[in-house]
């Protein structure tokens, strides 16, 4: 009976792991050889950079290190599952507003664009935002070129987005006020000082 339970434990488990599979992407960023210096010579090991994502607003990196590739890859991905972050899409397809990023010595801007604008971004910047499902982006790495750097800084500048929703909330505003102001962009002011 015992062996039974144990069946259907790994096949609810078996199935878990296949909707996982389904919902995210995978993105490999970079990969490393090390090599540590030992008595009979070198040893070489792995270490791989990988961003996750479900391409609706959910998004996370992993860094694994493992002897062999394919290991340090799935590592990585494990622990990128583990760290996703919640950003807030304008229509689903781009970001609500500017922002930028840092960490270390990488910095980065990420500007919100019109339809059809595509994701124009290099490299780490690019995997992280696709992953996102960002469809519309322009994004510039303006410091450090280290991959580990720039998706860290693009995190940054990603946790940094909020949602008009949020942004009423934290005002006591209506979410109508605030995305009326922004599409008309220059009676902003007068809106102000009318209502002071």
């Amino acid at each position: 009976m015992a062996g039974h339970n144990d069946n259907k434990r790994n096949e609810k488990r078996g199935r878990k792991d296949e909707r996982e599979k389904d919902e995210f992407i995978d993105r490999l960023v970079f990969i490393n050889r090390v090599s540590t210096v030992v008595k009979g010579g070198r040893r070489f090991s792995f270490a791989a950079l990988v961003v996750v994502g479900d391409e609706k607003g959910r998004v996370g990196f992993g860094h694994g290190k493992a002897r062999e590739v394919p290991e340090a890859i799935r590592k990585a991905t494990e622990e990128a599952k583990k760290t996703l972050i919640r950003v807030p899409l304008r229509e689903g397809r781009t970001l609500h507003h500017d922002g930028k990023g840092h960490h270390g010595a990488g910095k980065v801007l990420l500007r919100a664009a019109p339809p059809g604008t595509g994701v124009i971004a290099g490299g780490p910047m690019r995997a992280v935002l696709e992953a996102l499902g960002v469809q519309d982006v322009v994004a510039k790495s303006q410091g450090s070129s280290n991959p580990y750097n720039m998706v860290r800084a693009t995190f940054d500048a990603l946790r940094k987005q909020g949602s008009p929703r949020s942004v009423a909330a934290k005002r006591g505003k209506k979410v109508a006020d605030l995305v009326a102001r922004r599409q008309d962009g220059a009676s902003a002011p007068e809106a102000v000082g009318a209502e002071s």
